[in-house]
């Protein structure tokens, strides 16, 4: 799946992923390949990401909005 993470200042990130973890709003949750479609806010914390080579990088949020749709991610975040 493709992942971008995007603030108002820069792309933080945009590449292809295994697996993302986020910090929800009710708690963190996970995103992995052919998710159901979804739109969730996001609070303060550590958004997880795992490349395709398994390689696993982490980002640092103020919070934002995920979006999940056809195999895309895009999370508009406040960045830290």
């Amino acid at each position: 799946m493709f992942l971008e993470i995007i603030t108002a200042e820069n792309k933080m990130y945009s590449g292809d992923v295994e697996a993302v973890k986020l910090p929800g709003s009710d708690g963190s949750f996970g995103i992995l390949d052919n998710h159901a479609p979804m739109i969730a806010s996001l609070k303060k914390g550590t958004v997880k990401v795992t490349d395709t080579k398994k390689n696993v990088e982490n980002f640092e949020i103020n919070g934002g909005v995920v979006e999940v749709l056809n195999n895309k991610v895009v999370v508009l975040a406040e960045k830290a």
